[in-house]
């Protein structure tokens, strides 16, 4: 057994649990961490970007990306709490995130010491768990103990504070083999046959999957299960790359910007198999008249989503690769013609509300960067109506493709995801981004540059806060306080200024030749779309809105404006 500082027992703890990349920022209570990393420069890669909370995304990237366990390294007071918006984004999309930070001495902990702060009490809301680190004895237990908790159950953000004096200290250390996350829980027997009774009287089946499909590695069980029971198969934002998107039976996205075919379906279905999803409002409406309410048969790992926002039929608390592998052998094969014909019949409405226009419209730019993208790419998206657009037009057929924030809609997560994301699998990663994201991350081009991270952004600009103006022309009588931004910012001098490649093209024809150009290119590149600031995101679903509300192309959004003029 060798001695080591704290400071030590952190770093080779991390490469012990197989870590080999990490993001920070370097600070005075995490200098001897950092003075350890020096000695470690070969073995574990640190990444410094230009803010904590984009190193936060990256992490959170890095995770959603693989599935490995994302780590973010800060220093205390104004360090930590710069974590917080990366952490909550973990927290709410239950993504691995592991978040090191240093705090003050414990002598002086408790006297408003510089930089003194307490961050577990910060976080606490906002984490799985979280640890302050007093006595070096208990450090490299409470570490590994911090990777068993993130990834496993339902995944989640964890965080370590460590008093200074315990990164200095010495004591003795041997290397352990990592810590494996707890095994899934295993549903009851008579809970999965309650399930297949209630799936085998359904006439008119939906498959549902959220995020919990993908944490899983569920997909394909997924198509096994639509394909036994004849069901159509939707998604929540989170779901996206679950199954493939050209899978016969995949609607695509549901809820309040989802394909109409999609949550018309699931709306009219009479047996709604939920697997790994949280039923937000996003997804319902007014909960009090969304008609699938009670029969909902909900897989999910965490019991607390279970009941929680609707009425379940059947709950099966478990892992949801865990438990379709014990379900699909209880279920009968059935076809069900009849609601093949009115899914059908809604994917020949939802084609007839195409956008067929030409030029330069949302729906266009997605289909020239469907062209040129490989299937293995990270496609990331920052939040607003860009994301919509993505998730809408956009195709996956391999999981962990599809990276966005979806439940604390967190502008400005995606250029740090993009990097963290680009580096977890050695692909380059293309991030879709709207002005309003963009200004607040940008500068994170500059950490792609000094790293030649190969990262693409495709910028959307349409000189708006789209989403919000939209909601104002829509709700608040087109009075747009505030959301027109008329910035005189030159983006493409930017980017070009932090060591980036960047262009402005006008036409689809010239964004075909710089997307070929970026993607070629072994380092970060901005690629600038003008778009019209009237462009808006449909279908959409009002919220507190039921079915009866969508707004499901601009033919109705032109009827709401002329009722509102």
């Amino acid at each position: 057994m060798e001695r080591l500082t704290g400071a030590q027992i952190v770093v080779k703890t991390l490469i012990d649990q197989g870590v080999t990349t990490i993001f920070g920022y370097p600070g005075g209570t995490v200098i001897d961490i950092y003075d350890a990393l020096f000695d470690e420069s070969e073995r574990i890669t640190h990444i410094e970007t230009t803010h904590e909370q984009h190193a936060a995304h990256a992490a959170d990237g890095y995770a959603r990306a693989t599935g490995r366990t994302g780590v973010v390294l800060a220093t205390s007071g104004p360090g930590a709490t710069n974590l917080v918006t990366g952490i909550a984004t973990a927290y709410l999309d239950s993504i691995p995130v592991v978040a090191i930070t240093g705090n003050v001495a414990g002598g002086v902990i408790g006297t408003d010491a510089f930089q003194e702060l307490d961050i577990t009490g910060v976080t606490l809301p906002i984490t799985k768990h979280n640890y302050f680190v007093r006595d070096i004895a208990r450090l490299q237990d409470t570490i590994r103990e911090a990777f068993a908790l993130a990834n496993s159950g339902r995944p989640g953000p964890v965080l370590v504070d460590i008093a200074k004096d315990v990164q200095e200290a010495s004591y003795g250390f041997e290397s352990k083999s990592p810590i494996e996350p707890r095994p899934h829980r295993v549903p009851a027997p008579e809970v999965l046959e309650a399930a297949a009774a209630a799936i085998n009287k359904a006439k008119r089946p939906f498959v549902y999957m959220g995020g919990g499909v993908i944490a899983s590695g569920a997909g394909e069980l997924v198509q096994a299960l639509a394909d036994r029971i004849g069901a159509p198969i939707g998604s929540s934002l989170m779901g996206i790359s679950g199954v493939p998107t050209n899978h016969p039976r995949f609607l695509g996205m549901q809820g309040m910007h989802g394909h109409y075919a999609c949550t018309m379906a699931m709306d009219d279905c009479d047996c709604l198999i939920a697997l790994g999803s949280r039923f937000n409002d996003r997804s319902t409406g007014d909960r009090r008249k969304f008609r699938p309410s009670g029969k909902v048969v909900r897989i999910d790992i965490d019991s607390s989503e279970l009941n929680k926002t609707l009425i379940d039929q059947v709950d099966v608390r478990s892992d949801v690769k865990c438990a379709l592998e014990r379900l699909l052998p209880l279920l009968d094969e059935a076809k069900h013609p009849e609601w093949d014909r009115e899914v059908a019949a809604l994917r020949q409405r939802e084609e007839s509300f195409a956008d067929v226009r030409d030029g330069m419209t949302p729906k266009n730019v997605m289909e020239v960067i469907n062209s040129h993208r490989e299937q293995d790419m990270p496609l990331v998206t920052d939040v607003g109506q860009h994301q919509m657009w993505a998730a809408q037009h956009l195709s996956f057929s391999q999981p962990r493709t599809f990276i966005s924030s979806g439940g604390l809609g967190t502008m400005g997560f995606g250029l740090g995801a993009a990097i963290g994301a680009s580096l977890a699998t050695g692909k380059h990663s293309v991030l879709v981004s709207g002005d309003g994201c963009f200004a607040m991350n940008m500068a994170e081009l500059i950490t792609a540059a000094d790293h030649d991270v190969p990262v693409t952004v495709v910028l959307l600009n349409n000189g708006v806060l789209g989403m919000v103006r939209q909601w104002q022309s829509l709700f608040y009588g087109q009075r747009h306080s505030n959301t027109t931004l008329a910035r005189k910012a030159n983006y493409v001098a930017i980017a070009r200024a932090m060591g980036a490649e960047a262009q402005r093209v006008e036409s689809l024809e010239e964004l075909d030749q710089a997307l070929e150009k970026a993607l070629a290119f072994n380092g970060p590149t901005l690629i600038e779309c003008p778009i019209n600031k009237d462009e808006f995101v449909t279908p959409m679903l009002p919220v507190g809105g039921t079915m009866e509300d969508l707004v499901v192309n601009m033919d109705d959004v032109d009827r709401l404006l002329g009722n509102r003029q």
